[in-house]
């Protein structure tokens, strides 16, 4: 058994300062850092890094920068054999600032991501053989997604969709999720409802049940989460946290939920987990800093969230 990712590759250049300058306004910053980043990438080095096989699909600049992210994906244990070397667009980079808050702004340069061809997609997808579910986000050409996502269902997988960035969305793509994971922007892009507590969560959830997609989790931050499956629903709290860095914590989230719906878990028992998983994430700089399982099962058994563990992570 094993997931596979479809989604970006990126350079990640972070700065950080104690606030952000105003518009037209130039201050001092604190530090700068270059991680391996880009949401398909980091999803699936979640997933790697919870033990679990993974393979994502990708384009990448034939320049060093891309060449140093294959490598980093692989010395976390990503297969990474449908990684494209684009020949005509650099390697993708994502611009972030990060305040004294852990808050980010994030400007992202897709470049080679946008090489991500539909060929590409029907040439990997016709090697792969085990692979029960499917990851995919929106920082690649949207009809790769789709393309991918009507693969995947002729193959029986499970298709996760975490519709971000929301800039990215296109609501075709809810025709083949399995399961989506929106937060708070995400949810008012596609069904225009301002998630600001449980009941507006459960209205969108609805919406989306109504656009095609039964099952959804909606994220609400440090609010917690409404998981909801055909009617049914149950609201998971928040796990509470100093953070540092909320970059790619949404991607964990995402690379822990695919663990745990590919051990076959319910969706409310995932959540859970990876919630936990969410929360270490942004107790630590870059995207890619995915705690393993030991870390997760030490900190649950610390808080006392045993009940928070799956089967298969104790």
């Amino acid at each position: 058994m094993s997931i596979t990712v479809v989604g970006s590759i990126n350079l990640d250049v972070v700065a950080l300062t104690d606030r952000y300058p105003e518009r037209g306004q130039t201050i001092f910053g604190k530090k700068i850092n270059y991680f391996s980043g880009g949401k398909g990438a980091n999803q699936a080095t979640a997933v790697a890094k919870l033990g679990k096989s993974v393979r994502i699909i990708g384009s990448v600049g034939n320049d060093i920068y891309g060449k140093n992210l294959i490598t980093s994906l692989q010395e976390n244990k990503v297969d990474t054999t449908f990684i494209k070397k684009s020949n005509s667009l650099a390697t993708g980079t994502s611009i972030i600032t990060i305040d004294q808050t852990a808050e980010n702004t994030m400007l992202v340069l897709k470049g080679a991501n946008d090489d991500l061809l539909i060929h590409d997609i029907e040439s990997a997808f016709s090697e792969i053989k085990d692979s029960e579910v499917l990851l995919v986000q929106m920082e690649v050409p949207q009809e790769s997604v789709i393309r991918a996502m009507q693969l995947a269902k002729e193959k029986g997988m499970f298709v996760i969709l975490d519709p971000a960035p929301a800039e990215g969305i296109t609501i075709k793509a809810l025709d083949y999720a399995d399961l989506i994971t929106p937060n708070r922007q995400e949810t008012e892009h596609l069904t225009g409802i301002d998630v600001t507590d449980i009941d507006s969560a459960l209205q969108a959830a609805k919406a989306f049940e109504k656009m095609g997609v039964k099952n959804s989790v909606i994220k609400m931050a440090d609010k917690g989460s409404v998981v909801y499956q055909s009617g049914q629903w149950e609201y998971i709290e928040s796990i509470q946290v100093e953070a540092v860095d909320t970059v790619g914590a949404g991607d964990s989230f995402a690379g822990a939920l695919a663990c745990g719906v590919i051990d076959g878990h319910d969706l409310v028992s995932a959540v859970k987990f990876a919630t936990i998983v969410g929360a270490l994430k942004v107790t630590k700089l870059g995207a890619q800093s995915v705690p393993t399982l030991s870390e997760v099962k030490a900190f649950c058994e610390e808080r006392g969230l045993k009940h928070y563990l799956l089967e298969t992570a104790l």
